[in-house]
This record gives C-alpha cells, structure tokens and sequence, in this order.
C-alpha cells in the first residue's frame, strides 16, 4: 500500500474520531452484564444496518452448542440472548475475506461505591475514557466499525466480505463465538481487538470453570466438636487442589511461550457460599473455581486431574472424611498459540509499523480470549490486537483514548490490504 493510500485512510479515521468516542460512550452506558445484554445489541444491530450490511441476530442454541467439544456449559436459559452479525458484501470479491469479531457481553462491576464514577459513565478524563466494559471490550466493537468507514471515506471499497460480529458469553463459556463459527461465518483471518497493550497475541490458556460442593455435618454449635464444618472443610479442599496449580506452574518448561512467565497457571476462588444459619454448623458449602491449563493440553484431560485430585483429598487436619464432588458451570475450553509465519500475522506487522513506527510485539497471557474458538475449530489465523487499557474487571476500569485512535487505524489499514479494494467511484 503506497504512503498516500495509507494518509487518507489514517486522515478518515482522525476526522470521525469524535463520533467513535461518542459512540463507545455510549455503548459503555448499557450496562450488558450476562443475559441483559439486548439494550447494547440493538445500539450494534442499527449501527451496522446503518452501514448497509446484511443484518443476521439470533439466540445461541444450547443443544446444538452442546454437542461441540469447544461448548462450555452454561448455567442460564439462552432465551432473549443473541449475537449480532452484520455483513459487508463486495459487488465482485478479489480480495481475502475477514472476521472483525468482538463481545459486548462484561463481568460484573462489583460494588459501586467503590468506583470513582458510576460505572455506566463513560467520562473522558486526561486522555482516558472511563467505564466498564470500556476497554473490555467495547472500544474494539466500535474501532471495528470506524475502520471499516475509514476506508470507505477514503474513498474505497474493500473487494472481500466482512463480517462484524457482536458476541456474548465471551467472559463465561465462550459460547457466542463459537455459535457464530457454527452457523457457518467463517473467513480468511480474524482480528479481534482485545485490550492488548497494541500488542499481538501469541498465545494464551484455556480455562475451567467448576462449581465445587463439600458436605458437612450439621450440629448446634454448643456440639461444634461432634459436627463438621462444610465451609471450614472449602479452605482445605481448595489447598489441596493449590498443589495441583502448583504442579502444573512447575510443567511451564515444556509449554513453548509460557516458559518465562512467572505463573502462567493460575487457580481463582471466585466465589463461596454456605451453611443455613449462623447457630448452625454448616452442612454445605460451594466454591467456584476458575482454573487454567496449557494450549495442548485438552479440557477433558484437565478435567481428569481436578477430580481425581477431590477424589483424593480424604480427611482434614482433624480427621474428618472430606466428600468434595465437583460440576462444569462455564468455560471448558483448551488454550491455543497462534504460529507464526501467517500471511495476517505479516499484513498486521507491516500495518502496525506504518500507525505505531514501531516494530508489532507479541506476548503470551495467562487469560482466556475467543480466538481459540477461530483458531482450534475454524482453523483460522486469529489476530488479538488491541488498545492499552487499566483495571479491566477491575474498579475504573478505562482504556486510552490515543491507543484507540492508533489501533483503529491498524485495522483500518488491514481491511484494505488483507481483503484489497477497489475505487469507490
């Protein structure tokens, strides 16, 4: 692409910058936590019926979900949740087609008082735009669409088709990508704008999800000794499946990418829950858990070791038998790396060079990302690549503006290298 082409696309998306500001703003104000995601959808749905795409919304189907390897399961009714696709179709194709992908789907934003704002703002402060699920993810969503008009405002047209997806269950099972895989959007290379520090995504784990349930005896409390304690009994079975963690975190060695990260694997108590009454020695109590494993390393085979590790913990401290079962409440998807050498990898190196006058870096994360959905079922070149942002799941959550601005632009130089164009006119 030659250093004038490159201006005017650059030069377009500067000159719509505002408005994409403007509507990330206000996509972040719908607050689509799982299963209330609809309000953000239909905002996505008319921006890109807007564009002229060929519009495709549909709710995820769970029996057909199920019975693929990559499902994870779910603990909600998918009744009244969709995917958005928009399509953008060329007059003739000569050029590679693409998936600009993204999920509109964030994580709890936990209590509000603890944020500087309400988290539904999106105020921009001192070059950061504030929110959550501002930068994860709802900065890309947007980017994806303003790149795509940079290029036609440049005057052209990109010569492949484009599909823009708007996905859910991204933070819980990954089932929204992989439904859209499903029912058939599939193309030449992904660019997913994931907050990634404008940096590429070489690989990342896969995760677990698991709810795990120990069971007590209830007593009064004037008799604790006699009775045992489900929640007291939850610590100890989660120090027994720490050692499992720490296992794995020794094996870094022989995962290519992963052998100087510090701790790749990394098990999270997420939540507990217990017992029926203060007076009462707890007879349950529930854990759930999120756990990571190695690209390479199957789910099932994951899955094999955890429970046979409950199944092994026997007594407490005291002696008391412990009975620990677990059950699969979300993720059950394996990790992936993105190899190297791939023509996408290469168009979004030179692309990056062009915006950033920096060489593309690429990092391994300890984090889930729907790319293994593309990558390990849809056999794609699946590029994660987005902006720098700070306390993702975190309080004041943001994403910076500049980077938005840059990345942008990246994908916008992608669209018409990777998928060609011809003259608008």
């Amino acid at each position: 692409m030659d250093n004038a082409l490159s201006e005017r696309i650059c030069r377009a998306v500067d000159d719509a910058f505002d408005a994409q500001l403007a509507l990330t703003q206000q996509l972040v104000t719908h607050p689509s936590r799982r299963t209330r995601e609809g309000s953000a959808q239909d905002l996505l749905f008319a921006e890109m019926q807007r564009r002229g795409f060929d519009m495709d919304r549909w709710e995820l189907d769970a029996a057909q979900l199920s019975e693929h390897i990559g499902y994870g399961p779910s603990t909600v009714s998918y009744e009244g949740m969709t995917n958005v696709v928009g399509t953008y179709r060329p007059a003739e194709t000569s050029g590679r087609s693409l998936i600009l992908n993204g999920h509109v789907d964030v994580v709890p934003e936990g209590p509000e008082q603890v944020w500087s704002r309400s988290p539904w703002d999106a105020p921009i402060i001192d070059g950061w735009l504030y929110g959550r699920g501002s930068g994860d993810m709802k900065a890309g969503l947007v980017a994806n669409l303003f790149a795509f008009d940079a290029v036609v405002a440049a005057g052209l047209r990109p010569a492949a088709p484009i599909h823009f997806q708007s996905v859910i269950e991204e933070e819980c099972t990954g089932n929204g990508s992989l439904s859209a895989l499903l029912r058939g959007y599939t193309a030449d290379a992904v660019i997913i704008p994931e907050p990634e520090e404008d940096m590429l995504v070489r690989a990342n784990t896969g995760v677990i999800w698991m709810t795990v349930r120990v069971a007590g005896e209830p007593t009064h409390p004037r008799e604790m000794a006699s009775g045992f304690n489900a929640i007291d009994a939850a610590h100890h079975v989660m120090t027994q499946l720490r050692q499992v963690e720490e296992r794995w975190n020794a094996e870094k060695g022989s995962h290519p990418y992963f052998e100087d990260l510090e701790h790749p694997i990394n098990f999270n108590l997420g939540t507990i829950s217990g017992g029926d009454w203060p007076s009462s020695v707890p007879a349950w109590c529930e854990i759930e858990v999120r756990v990571a494993l190695y690209p390479g390393v199957t789910a099932e085979d994951a899955w094999g070791e955890l429970t046979e590790a409950l199944a092994a913990i026997g007594t407490d401290t005291n002696g008391h038998p412990i009975t620990a079962t677990a059950t699969r409440t979300g993720f059950y998807s394996e990790g992936y790396v993105l190899e190297e050498g791939s023509d996408a990898e290469a168009t979004l190196a030179r692309v990056h060079e062009t915006v950033f006058d920096t060489k593309l870096e690429s990092f391994t994360t300890p984090g889930y990302l729907d790319g293994r959905v593309f990558t390990l079922y849809g056999n794609t070149p699946t590029l994660v690549y987005g902006p720098i942002s700070q306390a993702i799941h975190g309080f004041d959550e943001r994403v910076d503006i500049e980077s938005v601005r840059r990345i942008t632009k990246s994908i916008a130089l992608f669209i018409a290298e990777w998928c060609g164009t011809t003259d608008d006119s």
